[in-house]
Parts: C-alpha cells; sequence; structure tokens
C-alpha cells in the first residue's frame, strides 16, 4: 500500500558561523551558513527530510520553493568500506584567518593525514602570494594545493593573478570568474594551461546544459556539482555520465549546511557506477556544523567512509532546528538581543 504525504513543513535553520569566520572568502566576508529544511509527514509515521544550503537570505527563496529531495542506495565496492573516498580540507585557509590560526590548522590537519589543501584567494593579490607561501611551506612541495577565488575576478584579471600565483603549484583555480562565462572560463582555461593550472567551477551551475556547454567548450578541467544546485539527484547523475564523456573528472562542491552528507552518495554513485576510478577524484570537506545531523559523515585518514544508515543523510536533530530557526531560535533571540 503506497504511503500518503499528509503535512509539509519548511524552517528556516541559520547558523552563526559568521562570529568565527567559517566560510570566509572574498565574496562572502561575514557567512552564516543555513539552510531551507523540509520535513515531510505520512499517514504511516514514516518522515522524509530534506534542505537546500543557502548563506540567509536565500532561505526565505527557499522557503517558498521547496522540493522533496531522495536518494538510492547502491552495494559499495571493498575498497571503498575499507578505505572510502577521498577528500580534500577547505577548513583551513578561510579568508579571514590569521597567518598563526592557518599555519597551526594546517599543521594539525596534516598530522591528522590530510594531504590536499584548498585556500581562499581573490581579496588582495599581496596578501593572496605570502598566504600561499606560506601554506605551501606549512604543506609541503608533494601535498596538493588548489584555490578558489568564488567569482572574484574578471577574465583578463583572472588571468593575469592566478599567473603570480603559479609559483606555489595550485592545482586548480575554482570559480575565477563569473559562473555563467563560460566562454570566459574557456579563455582562463587555455591561458593557464601552460603552467599546469586547471579550472574547476560548477557549484554555481543551475542545470545540466550548463555543464554540457562548460564540457563542449573544454572550459573547465574538473566538474564540481554541488548536491542543492541542480535539479534532484537525477540532475546530478546526468552531469556524472556528461563528465565521464568528456573523460573531466568530477570533484564536487561540499562546503555547507548538510553538502557534505548529501554529496557522500553521489561521490560513490560516481566510483561504483559510472567513472569506476579515483585519478584525479576527490570531494570537499569542512569540517563544521555536522554534529546537527542524526547520521554525519565519517572521516578516516582523509577520505570520506560509506554511509550506513537509510536515506539521504539530511536529516537534523529537532533539538537543532529548534535552537537555529530564524528568527525566533535561541541562537538568534540571544544575539538579537546584544
Amino acid at each position: 500500500m503506497l504511503s500518503v504525504i499528509r503535512d509539509l513543513t519548511v524552517k528556516d535553520v541559520r547558523f552563526p558561523t559568521s562570529v568565527e569566520q567559517l566560510g570566509s572568502d572574498a565574496m562572502h566576508t561575514d557567512p552564516d551558513y543555513s539552510a531551507a529544511y523540509v520535513v515531510l509527514e505520512t499517514d504511516c509515521n514514516l518522515r522524509g527530510f530534506g534542505l537546500t544550503f543557502t548563506l540567509g537570505k536565500g532561505t526565505e527563496i527557499g522557503e517558498k520553493n521547496s522540493s522533496y529531495k531522495y536518494g538510492k542506495h547502491c552495494l559499495f565496492t571493498h575498497q571503498m568500506l575499507m578505505e572510502g573516498y577521498p577528500a580534500y580540507t577547505t577548513s583551513c585557509a578561510w579568508i579571514g584567518y590569521s597567518d598563526q590560526l592557518l599555519q597551526q590548522l594546517c599543521t594539525d590537519a596534516l598530522r591528522s593525514g590530510w594531504t590536499k589543501f584548498k585556500v581562499k584567494v581573490g581579496a588582495d593579490l599581496e596578501d593572496d602570494v605570502r598566504r600561499c607561501r606560506l601554506i605551501r611551506e606549512t604543506i609541503g612541495p608533494n601535498n596538493t594545493m588548489m584555490i578558489d577565488a568564488n567569482q572574484r575576478w574578471d577574465v583578463a584579471e583572472a588571468i593575469e593573478w592566478v599567473s603570480r600565483l603559479a609559483e606555489f603549484k595550485p592545482l586548480w583555480i575554482e570559480e575565477p570568474t563569473s559562473p555563467d562565462d563560460i566562454l570566459g572560463h574557456a579563455t582562463i582555461s587555455k591561458a593557464l594551461a601552460p603552467y599546469g593550472i586547471g579550472v574547476a567551477t560548477g557549484e554555481q551551475c543551475h542545470n545540466r546544459v550548463m555543464f554540457k556547454q562548460f564540457l563542449q567548450a573544454a572550459a573547465l578541467q574538473f566538474v564540481q556539482i554541488d548536491a542543492c544546485r541542480l535539479g534532484s539527484v537525477n540532475e546530478n547523475l546526468a552531469v556524472l555520465l556528461m563528465a565521464h564523456k568528456f573523460k573531466v573528472p568530477v570533484c564536487p562542491h561540499a562546503g555547507g549546511v548538510g553538502l557534505c552528507e548529501l554529496m557522500q552518495h553521489l561521490i560513490l554513485f560516481d566510483y561504483i557506477c559510472v567513472s569506476v576510478s579515483l585519478s584525479n577524484r576527490m570531494c570537499e570537506f569542512v569540517d563544521h556544523l555536522h554534529e546537527h545531523f542524526t547520521s554525519p559523515v565519517v572521516i578516516q585518514n582523509a577520505c570520506y567512509m560509506p554511509p550506513k544508515d537509510p536515506g539521504y543523510s539530511c536529516e537534523m536533530f529537532e533539538s537543532s532546528v529548534r535552537r537555529h530557526q530564524f528568527p525566533d531560535g535561541d541562537v538568534w533571540r540571544l544575539d538579537m538581543k546584544k
């Protein structure tokens, strides 16, 4: 017998990440990571959970246009069960962090087995040179560095800026310009190829057609799908298939509320059912806000371990939702009294 959906609730859940500069980059200097959180109630006591990640204001739109997302499990290979899927960390190098904190976080990450590090850039060139030099010296010549400008530059500026940072051997420059400028990305890709620096983008691509054009134009060397940006699981799967056809590795964006929890399912599908390869593949990991989820991601030796709980891993604890619901949750009522 089919279940019948009896009720749908949407809640605006916001976390005050701006207080500690978590998530800060060249475009978002004081973001509060947030989510439009959806709960479906059925007539047989089954509940469905979904969310879409925002930076606060977008939640107000998400509440009006909510849709339910669902996942489908597949069998995990022995390698995934034992070793996991490679991850990289963004948590060490937010743009608002001091040099001392950058160095300490990178050192701690190295001790924990991390070998791939992403650095936020784009606000000030000389500052970026100093920070990239500090991080490269800290992580050593053999570990991987990526840089991310969060759409800050125009095309010519991106080429000039990244050329100055080429000495630090970044694997890619992420979102160097407007995410809609496909031909601009192609120009940047061609100009940076002699430096061995690829272009990574896609977290702002809102449909599979944009990804098709990026791939056809050779405008990116790393595809970055986002679990909440495209239209459900199915559209993400279409992009995985296109990336495989064009032989471009998928390295998803996963730095927001619940994105790591959602993305772990898509990367495992890509490995097991599509690419069957880990060459040049990794998934972003940001180490905050996981404690609010009933089935948080598990990271071991800098790898995502396959989830063992059923579902799409996006159910939040009711206590976290109540505390962080905007604007009436305890966190926001206390903040407004200050």
